[in-house]
């Protein structure tokens, strides 16, 4: 808290010592006065570019923690360093497999033997050649005869599939293919030139020199797994690997008396760290058969066979030998290393737990595009940080930056960004790829540095160890929120009983992402499903729990010792959340399990299992209701949210007599050029009406598609547009900054074409000598594109803000598109910036969504798989043949009685222009986010119940009074046709909310509020005049002058693969934005795990105390109940 004491502000932190210690309070006040120093000496500088740490803070960051320069021989080739111990020590054992020994100088002849074969054929440095090889000496001979040869080895697992192995080879483009004769014989036939490891031809076995080979060659590409599914080359130099096995050698004490397993696949990168650190430190590197993997028992047994002193392991063959403690480790071990996954706390647990030998464990860390390890931890004991990564090895710097490229405090989450020696050159043939993710090092003076984005989160700790918080990419859409497994399977791992657990998303119906789940797989002691939802449930949003939870004796485990999520099996009906089974009776009853069990991928449904319990949620509603459709069934979403069970579902249907509603169909043909009012089924007009539409229509009757009414949300914004004269506050803006002119006409040429699939886009709207106002889809609508000249000495953003301004623009509603595209380029740059002009008249929050959705498929080129669009016309016609009567009935009971404005403030006034509309966001903290998430689950509602009611405490307080009325803003899409889900126009719609607080404990209001709002659902279509005539307010008043707008927030802009990379690659959105005509509203933004609120109010009103209020109420009522 601060306090203003005339000369001075003085101000105190309060915090929870269980939470945090000093010297983090302590730091965040130093940012804070430092942040306040930086906007008193520049308070028109960007946010985004604001320091939070001083000089001593960013030198701890830059070189305290990342003080790991040493010299290393630069020019060094990695084969010359194993030449080196071959000449050193040529009887010493280099290579040892089943019944085979190889010595270095043994090893380093028949290398020797194949790189003047290579070499022979033509091999230049930074040439590739494809290995294809089963885990042998002769796998080692290819790799060091590569080298030796000047090309760069591209490792390939003969196990992959054919069409893998033949990408791999295509993108490559490999001079020669190294194989053994078998495995050449599985190939597809190859236009390569191929050379076979087991030919025992004698040639030249001594050491060649390749002229113009140096250390900035590469010598790898080692394929990763692609977010497109075709795996990505990633290109690493000789200089890169020499410095990382130099740096294991310091960190690891390897030496020639060691003896080296090698592990992991040659595919998998952590082979580079067993191969090289084994033969450029002099000692033995012992190659692992399956036997080796077979259990711990057998492991242990093989290492003290081959006196083993180092092992390499993947995390999860590792957490198995943790848990084996029954097993003794033999004395010859002295240490493993693991790495690969992020290692559990119960593991290390169990691991300080074990009795007897246990070797020294260091835990690594790095991805392929670092070669192998950027920071290495020593676990000294239980106590120690199980999520710590430790520090960074030689010649390596690790930074951890928020969005915006900036160093982030101490103890502040962050992606981790890997600079130094060891990142790789790139992408093989991956230029945009190579681009986002290997940047400039803004930290270094070196001009050629980079930087990679890892994608991990991590954050340093006060003792310079580095921890890692997960993936910020590593996640799955659930119902189009993001979900980050790991934090599951967090959860999962700390259930009693609950050895280990992985969590996967499937489709329970490939290629439809509506029907995506979670499922849980877990190994320990049996674990009753409903006690495991339960946890989760405590803790996680729904969306977030496993719909099938299934018991596995020990996961499934790749040959590298990862695990292998292909052969995780498909949830029995035993993994479900299921009641005691009774089968379903009669018709209904059957079909509706029938359906269920094809929806949700169940083999088997009882009449009182529960459709959300058992994975069903709000998208696979709409496909519920379709389903029964199809089967004559008449269902609403209000059936399916009110009678959970498939008993009570098949009870309402029976009862539903409510017919199928059939929009007539559209008469005006193809080709038609002269219009007529019987062709017009949904709007009566005489031949003179209909004649001045086509009079007013470019192109005329040729360029008319359709004519209907507007939907009742249409008629209010006309109305409120049409009492404007300056401005519109229906009038949308998104600002958009491309790279160059390019960028800027595919994102167009895309949108042309979402404009020309979807009528609502193509519609304008006329009234003129009208007997009612009427939507006209044209065929043709070309975007409006308004070329602006910026002047060189201003911030071209805030000059194309100006210049577009909504506030001081409008458009004419009777010239389809109802959208303008203002463009402009910056003039000291080849960037183009594009304000984009929508109106609220033809989309709303969800439509922006699919447009942007639809653009990025167009500009990949997938514009065939987008889904025929809905038009506009079935949702008009449905919500204009339901009779007036429908919505009369419950809206005279519920507002007859109320007879004056709920009216904060005493402002009345709701024919606002938006202009003087000011605006404040916050977000609510952690614990009050769990806590609103926890209360609704144990009320049995959903979040947005409480904020209804928290906002009516607000309207209480404001007004004096404890029967209020707002307006709510409903998605208006759950009573629509088929497909309204991914249908453009504007569907929201705002009804009144009325709560009566007098009387009521909380827990019977939050009943009541919960009954009224699925009970208004059933009216979600219904005018906002309608529901004003049936109240007692008088004429010329409004019933309410504020709005609460909830909805789901999901992240449709985030980037999940290659494909959205590139598809947004140079395109950059800088903000959306919409005002209102109330006086005040408030929209809360439900984003999963979070919640912020979203303030605006006319000026006078402060947004801040408005917001401020929301979020005390709620937090008042969560700890009420």
């Amino acid at each position: 808290s601060l306090n203003d004491d005339g000369d001075c502000i003085s101000g105190q932190f309060e915090y929870a010592t269980d939470l945090f210690d000093a010297s983090t309070i302590a730091r965040w006040g130093q940012h804070l006065l430092h942040l306040l120093d930086a906007l008193l000496d520049d308070a028109t500088q960007p946010l985004a570019s604001l320091p939070l740490l001083d000089n001593a803070q960013r030198r701890q960051l830059l070189g305290g923690f990342n003080q790991t320069h040493a010299p290393f021989p630069e020019g060094r080739l990695v084969h010359e360093w194993f030449e080196q111990h071959a000449q050193a020590q040529p009887q010493a054992i280099a290579v040892q497999a089943e019944g085979t020994r190889l010595s270095y100088a043994e090893l380093n002849a028949r290398a020797n033997r194949i790189a003047h074969r290579l070499i022979a054929a033509g091999l230049r440095p930074d040439e590739r050649v494809a290995l294809l090889v089963e885990r042998s000496p002769e796998m080692i001979i290819g790799i060091l005869a590569i080298l030796k040869a000047g090309g760069a080895y591209v490792p390939l697992d003969p196990n992959y599939p054919q069409d893998r192995l033949q990408h791999m080879l295509s993108d490559s483009s490999p001079r020669v293919l190294l194989s053994q004769g078998l495995l050449v014989e599985q190939l597809l036939p190859l236009q390569i030139t191929q050379l076979l490891l087991d030919d025992t031809t004698e040639g030249d076995d001594h050491n060649p020199r390749v002229e113009g080979l140096t250390s900035r060659h590469l010598a790898y590409v080692m394929y990763t797994s692609g977010s497109t599914g075709k795996p990505k080359g990633v290109m690493l130099e000789h200089r890169s690997v020499c410095n990382q096995i130099g740096a294991l050698q310091e960190r690891y004490g390897l030496n020639p008396r060691d003896r080296i397993l090698q592990f992991a696949t040659m595919t998998f990168d952590m082979s580079v760290e067993e191969i090289f650190g084994a033969l450029l430190s002099g000692a033995t590197l012992v190659l692992r058969s399956d036997a080796w993997i077979a259990g711990t028992a057998a492991f242990a047994t093989l290492c003290e066979h081959h006196g083993i002193t180092v092992a390499n392991l993947p995390t999860v063959f590792w957490q198995q030998v943790s848990r084996d403690q029954h097993v003794p480790l033999p004395t010859s071990l002295r240490q493993f290393m693991i790495g690969g996954e992020a290692v559990g706390k119960q593991a290390v647990s169990q691991w300080f737990a074990r009795p007897g030998h246990r070797p020294a464990l260091f835990n690594a860390y790095g991805p392929t595009e670092a070669t192998v390890n950027a920071s290495i931890r020593l676990m000294e004991s239980d106590h120690d940080d199980f999520r710590s990564i430790g520090t960074p090895v030689r010649n390596t710097q690790l930074h951890v930056l928020d969005a915006n490229g900036n160093l982030v405090p101490l103890g502040v989450a962050g992606e981790i960004h890997i600079g130094g020696v060891g990142v790789a050159r790139g992408y093989l043939n991956r230029q945009a790829l190579t681009a986002e993710r290997f940047i400039a090092d803004p930290f270094s003076t070196d001009p050629d540095a980079r930087l990679y984005k890892t994608g991990d989160l991590g954050r340093w700790l006060a003792d310079g160890t580095l921890q890692y918080l997960g993936r910020n990419d590593d996640q799955v859409k659930i119902r189009g929120f993001r979900v980050e497994l790991g934090e599951i399977e967090a959860i999962l791992a700390g259930c009693a009983g609950v050895r280990e657990a992985v969590v996967v998303a499937q489709e329970s119906q490939p290629g439809q992402s509506e029907s995506k789940r979670l499922i849980a797989y877990l190994c320990g002691e049996p674990v009753p499903v409903e006690h495991l939802r339960g946890v989760l449930l405590a803790a996680l949003p729904e969306y977030m729990v496993p719909s099938a939870f299934v018991q596995l004796e020990a996961l499934p485990l790749t040959p590298n010792g990862k695990l292998d999520r292909r052969a995780l099996p498909a949830p029995g009906q035993e993994a479900f959340a299921s009641r005691a089974y009774e089968a379903p009776r009669g018709k209904i009853e059957q079909i509706v399990a029938t359906v269920w069990q094809d929806l949700l991928g169940i083999e088997k449904v009882g009449r009182h299992d529960r459709f959300f319990e058992l994975g069903g949620h709000s998208l696979l509603a709409v496909s519920l209701i379709d389903r029964l459709r199809q089967h004559g069934l008449s269902a609403t979403v209000r059936t399916v949210f009110t009678a959970p069970s498939l008993r009570e579902m098949a009870q309402a249907l029976s009862r539903s007599d409510e017919a199928l509603f059939l929009a007539p169909a559209n008469r005006i043909p193809a080709d038609c050029t002269a219009l007529t009012p019987d062709m017009l089924p949904l709007v009566e007009l005489t031949p003179a009406q209909l004649e001045r539409i086509v009079s007013a229509v470019p192109g005329g009757a040729a360029n008319i598609q359709d004519i209907y009414p507007l939907a009742p949300l249409q008629q209010g914004i006309l109305f409120h547009h049409l009492l404007g004269h300056e401005g519109d506050a229906y009038l949308v803006r998104s600002m958009i900054e491309f790279d160059d002119r390019q960028r800027l006409d595919a994102f167009i040429a895309a949108l042309q074409q979402v404009i020309d699939r979807h009528d609502i886009l193509r519609s304008a709207v006329h009234w003129v000598g009208q007997p009612q106002a009427v939507q006209v889809v044209q065929r043709q609508a070309g975007l409006p594109i308004h070329p602006i000249t910026l002047a060189a000495d201003e911030d071209p953003r805030v000059q194309l803000e100006r210049l577009s301004d909504p506030r001081h623009l409008r458009l004419d509603l009777q010239q389809a598109p109802l959208m303008r595209a203002c463009i402009a380029q910056d003039p000291q740059s080849e960037r183009w910036w594009l304000a984009l002009l929508d109106h609220h008249m033809i989309s709303d929050h969800v439509s922006l969504g699919i447009v942007l959705e639809e653009i990025q498929l167009l500009m990949q080129g997938q514009g065939a798989h987008l889904p025929t669009p809905m038009p506009y016309r079935e949702f008009v016609a449905q919500v204009l043949a339901t009779p007036p009567q429908a919505h009369e009935a419950y809206f005279s009971r519920r507002l007859a009685s109320v007879e004056e404005p709920t009216a904060p403030f005493g402002v009345l006034d709701v024919q606002g222009d938006g202009a003087q509309v000011v605006e404040t966001s916050v977000r609510l903290d952690r614990a009050l986010n769990l806590r609103i998430r926890a209360q609704s689950r144990l009320a049995g509602v959903t979040p947005a119940v409480l904020f209804h009611i928290a906002w009516a405490q607000v309207l209480a307080r404001c007004t004096g009074r404890d029967d209020v009325v707002f307006g709510s803003v409903v998605a208006g899409r759950l009573q629509g046709s088929l497909g309204a889900d991914r249908a453009l126009g504007v569907f929201i719609n705002t009804l009144p909310v009325r709560v009566q607080l007098a009387g009521l404990s909380v827990s019977a209001l939050v009943d009541e509020t919960y009954r009224d709002l699925s009970e208004l659902l059933a009216h979600e279509q219904a005018s906002l005049a309608l529901a004003q005539r049936c109240s007692g307010v008088g004429a010329g008043l409004p019933l309410f002058t504020t709005l609460l707008n909830y909805r789901h927030q999901t992240d449709g802009g985030s980037l999940a693969n290659e494909d959205q990379v590139l598809a947004w690659d140079g395109v950059r959105f800088l903000s959306n934005e919409a005002r209102t005509n109330y006086p005040i509203e408030v929209a809360v933004a439900d984003e999963g795990d979070d919640f912020s609120l979203t303030a605006q109010s006319i000026t006078g009103i402060d947004p801040q105390r408005i917001a401020a209020y929301l979020a005390q109420a709620v937090a008042a009522l969560v700890e009420a109940l």
